[in-house]
């Protein structure tokens, strides 16, 4: 049987998605849960490899367990595990799934969040878990800039070096950036992104609230093609997996 697992995560100390020899990650915890609940040794694929201290609010997997149960008692019995190891994880779903659903490659789209905390003191309560900007920010121009990143592209100039992807031309499908209180959140969806996109587009925008780029400065800066035109890369902290598409 196989089964579509939603999942949340504080990604605080770990080193992301993927197993590692290094240190704890979420595929780890996942995955000596799921040794102790069937017994067997099994990888856990994921929607998309979070890098370390990034969150997740609805990261997806699937596994092929064994036999058939009901979905609450396998989500419970997951739970149950991880508690036991101290992970940060949890899971919110399981869903039984067609033998052929992939969580990566039957994925339509993803989405992110981003949260940056603007005001002058830092934040107790959301200490890794938000970006800390005691600069005002201009939200409107931000916002401006935003709009010349929607649509087909190249986005070299917002990947990462390291980036394994075979073309840099991705599709961004939304782009919004909404104020609450002293929280500003980037919504962001496309179907895949590159290594690095989100938090160097936010990095770059973060530039524009700050007055030292204008918004039309993103149109220039995605035609350089340059990852070097663009600006900084946002801390890992404030970004969330929020939702996979099917």
């Amino acid at each position: 049987m196989r089964y579509k697992l939603t999942i949340e995560y504080d990604g605080t100390g770990l080193l992301g998605w993927q197993r590692q020899l290094d240190g704890p990650s979420v595929q780890e915890y996942l995955e000596t849960a799921l040794a102790a609940l069937t017994g067997e040794t099994l990888e856990i694929p994921s929607a998309g490899r979070t890098d370390a201290g990034v969150h997740a609010l609805g990261q997806v997997c699937h596994i092929d367990f064994n036999r058939e149960l009901p979905d609450w008692k396998i989500r419970d019995a997951f739970n149950a595990h991880l508690r036991d190891l101290g992970a940060p994880v949890v899971v919110l779903k399981v869903e039984a799934a067609d033998n052929d659903f992939h969580a990566r490659f039957s994925a339509t789209g993803r989405g992110y969040i981003y949260r940056i905390i603007n005001r002058r003191s830092p934040s107790v309560l959301l200490k890794d878990r938000a970006w800390w900007v005691p600069v005002d920010l201009d939200l409107e121009k931000m916002r401006q800039g935003s709009r010349f990143l929607l649509g087909h592209h190249d986005f070299t100039s917002f990947r990462a070096a390291a980036c394994q992807a075979k073309s840099p031309l991705k599709t961004l499908d939304k782009f919004d950036i909404t104020a609450r209180d002293e929280e500003l959140i980037f919504t962001v969806e496309a179907r895949s992104f590159l290594h690095h996109q989100v938090r160097n587009m936010v990095g770059t925008l973060k530039l524009v609230g700050e007055g030292k780029l204008s918004p039309q400065d993103i149109k220039t800066i995605l035609e350089a093609k340059d990852r070097k035109a663009a600006g900084p890369t946002a801390p890992a902290c404030g970004l969330y997996l929020a939702k996979v598409m099917y």
